[in-house]
């Protein structure tokens, strides 16, 4: 039987690479990932470790898993809401599907605030991995003037909601709290700060698809994540998983973030 967080859902560990490792760099992280996980005797069925390398990436990280069955999965970093047509630059969820790809992060902070994402493009965005089989990873959060002006939980609750519009109960769905304020500046929120959030988020998740949705979505933290601050997260109840995004990069790093029960009993 597979472990399970406080909340009874498979943790989930994933690291977002952003703009950095370009294919050949790819092939090499993700083969010394595998071979430090199978090192330290991870075991698979109590954690899943993916990774999210750029577009250009995926066809590389695809064949090497497919031929070396490695153990780890692994998603896009955005996906076009449109199925194809005349939108230069776009990627379609049917591209994603075609590599395997079992996930795809929408709504990313630096989507949202870098390249205008509205609350309704992440929800179409979502929708239409749906409706490819790829798992959306919908991404929410708030700045910290956010957070000066309405608390800790009010605009991730509103950009969520918004995100699952139109979503049918019993969707698989990835929900993923990064506080811009964390992102990057080495300051995370606490594990209790990430709990309040997530349990309302989870809230929000059995309001639009039901209680039964809602008990096993998996929701990640995601903000300064490392591996001297994981298992704290992991210990809270609606807190499944962390969105790595810097110490991703790392494979030493990655890997202990990703043995994050170790930290746990010692």
């Amino acid at each position: 039987m597979a472990a399970v967080t406080p909340g009874g859902r498979t943790p989930f560990i994933a690291g977002n690479w952003k703009l950095n490792l370009d294919h050949l760099q790819a092939i090499a992280f993700v083969q010394k990932l595998a071979w430090a996980l199978k090192d330290a005797r991870l075991d698979f069925g109590e954690v899943e470790v993916a990774v999210f390398p750029p577009f250009t990436d995926l066809r590389s990280v695809q064949t090497l898993v497919a031929a070396d069955k490695l153990p780890l999965r692994y998603g896009a970093q955005d996906v076009s809401e449109h199925e194809s047509g005349a939108h230069t630059g776009e990627i379609a969820a049917s591209f994603l599907a075609a590599l395997d790809c079992g996930y795809v992060l929408v709504g990313h902070s630096e989507r949202r605030t870098g390249h205008g994402e509205t609350d309704e493009q992440v929800g179409a965005k979502a929708r239409a991995a749906l409706a490819r089989g790829v798992v959306p990873v919908i991404c929410v959060g708030e700045t910290a003037e956010d957070l000066e002006t309405h608390g800790p939980s009010a605009v991730p609750v509103a950009q969520l909601a918004a995100a699952l519009t139109g979503i049918d109960a019993g969707a698989e769905i990835v929900v993923a709290y990064e506080p811009v304020w964390a992102i990057g500046s080495g300051r995370a929120a606490t594990p209790e700060q990430a709990q309040q959030v997530a349990a309302q988020l989870r809230e929000v998740v059995a309001d639009a698809l039901g209680r039964e949705t809602a008990d096993a979505t998996r929701i990640l933290y995601g903000g300064s994540v490392k591996s001297g601050n994981v298992a704290g997260f992991l210990r809270e109840r609606d807190v499944d998983g962390a969105l790595v995004g810097g110490a991703s990069l790392d494979v030493d790093e990655f890997s202990r973030i990703a043995r994050f029960r170790q930290h746990v009993t010692g």
